[in-house]
């Protein structure tokens, strides 16, 4: 079955979204903030299958040298299969001339680095609810 990528919002099931980023054990928010944070993005990515949202993420950027990727998930059963390459890909062709950085889930890491990303050595956060993310294994 080919799969369809859209670069927009338009039409997006926001509910769906943050379903997925439930199911696949990521921080989810209401569908509100979702759509107000995706559409606030540089680059968006949905992929579809057969119609149905399998998998997502989005880059907010300068557009010039520096970019983050956040929000990036692929429905479990989807894993696997190349579509989480195939999100990325489509990502990273929007920022081509930036800086990226982006965290993984924990576990995940090695996905990022068969597609080139490598580790930080220097990388820091602040989160908001610090705890929860150094029990999650987000952070030291």
């Amino acid at each position: 079955m080919e799969l369809n990528v859209k670069q927009d919002c338009i039409g997006v099931d926001w509910s769906a979204v943050s379903a997925i980023l439930k199911t696949v054990g990521m921080a989810y928010h209401e569908p509100e903030a979702l759509r107000r944070a995706f559409e606030a993005s540089h680059t968006t990515v949905f992929i579809y299958r057969a119609g149905q949202l399998i998998g997502f993420g989005r880059a907010i950027s300068d557009g010039v040298y520096q970019a983050a990727i956040y929000d990036c998930a692929v429905l479990p059963e989807f894993q696997g299969k190349g579509h989480g390459a195939t999100l990325m890909k489509n990502i990273l062709a929007q920022i081509v001339d930036c800086n990226v950085i982006l965290y993984a889930s924990p576990g995940k890491e090695g996905f990022y680095q068969k597609i080139g990303f490598r580790k930080m050595k220097t990388g820091m956060a602040h989160f908001k609810n610090s705890k929860s993310m150094k029990e999650r294994g987000f952070t030291e």
